[in-house]
């Protein structure tokens, strides 16, 4: 038999954002529920060492959303190992689905729902997903060492990511569909600077060539967008670093979004265009897209709601 609980703030998502509205929720006695989603702590549970992060010269990514967890479980927050499946905004108290059977009602909600990393959408790439291909080098770098390793993008991840990659790999290929890279120029420099990294322009990736047994990436093949030219380029590893892409399927139908899916919020604020819904972190982000704005954002957002519910109740 599913369970049904209101709760007057339903934070869902976890992460830097969610964390940190549950905090501050907590404080405000508003006796917040926080649903963590498919991935508890979100992208910063698949990185490494963070450097800046106010208040820690170096942590690593999974203890500092520990630490997040911690103190917002510490002030109150009641944080739910379950998946928001369906959200209905139409009226409130708003009403939202978890994976578990539990039936969620709110007074108001925050979203925090994060950004996930895009995909080309290859066979190939899915059929060796775990296998050779990855969209985080911090995560898998270290399974290469030694070896050549290709990155496809153009932008600020691709350039971190090939930077970051040659600690291990012998030879980078990073690949890239222009002759040119949109990635900050001080990372632009680094990248040049590397004798291990070649970049092959005007270049877009056709196909990941492997093995099945045992299971793995021996090379890929690109095609010159200009000749059509198509080139093999042997490799043990390939790094999709293409950019992210926020996780608004739940409100994408219900709420304005705008920036290919980010929930638009009013500027200055977290308020979305449904009353009483809130956004914060990468969902809402497409221009930081950091830890500690995100952990902000998630601070407004709790402000934001409780304002809200204060208007409603008075």
């Amino acid at each position: 038999m599913s369970d049904t609980r209101h709760t007057r703030v339903l934070i869902i998502g976890s992460g830097p954002a969610g964390y940190t509205a549950g905090v501050y929720a907590s404080r405000a006695m508003l006796e917040p529920i926080l649903v963590q989603g498919i991935e508890p702590g979100g992208q910063l549970t698949t990185t490494t060492d963070v450097e800046n992060y106010p208040g820690f010269t170096e942590v690593q990514g999974p203890d500092l959303m520990i630490k997040m967890q911690e103190h917002a479980a510490a002030m109150g927050c009641d944080i739910v190992g379950d998946i928001i499946t369906e959200l209905d905004t139409s009226s409130r108290p708003f009403v939202a689905k978890g994976d578990s059977g539990t039936t969620y009602t709110a007074d108001a909600v925050i979203l925090c729902t994060g950004a996930r990393a895009k995909w080309l959408g290859l066979e190939t790439e899915e059929a060796f997903k775990g296998f050779g291909v990855s969209a985080c080098a911090t995560c898998d770098g270290f399974f290469y060492r030694g070896q050549e390793i290709v990155v496809v993008g153009g932008g600020n991840t691709a350039v971190e990511e090939a930077l970051f990659l040659t600690n291990f790999a012998s030879k980078v290929t990073l690949i890239h569909r222009r002759d040119e890279l949109r990635a900050e120029k001080i990372l632009q420099d680094r990248l040049f600077k590397n004798p291990k990294i070649e970049t092959m322009w005007f270049n877009t990736l056709e196909e990941v060539v492997g093995t099945d047994n045992p299971k793995g990436v021996e090379a890929v093949r690109v095609r010159n967008v200009k000749t059509d030219e198509i080139t093999e380029i042997p490799c043990k590893g390939v790094f999709i670093a293409i950019g992210h892409a926020p996780a608004s399927e739940l409100v994408k139908d219900t709420l304005e979004t705008h920036n290919g899916g980010y929930v638009k919020v009013e500027p200055g604020s977290t308020r979305t265009s449904i009353p009483g819904v809130f956004a914060a972190g990468d969902l809402t982000d497409h221009i930081y897209r950091q830890a500690v704005t995100s952990a902000g954002m998630g601070c407004m957002a709790a402000l934001d709601a409780e304002k809200f519910l204060a208007e409603q109740e008075g």
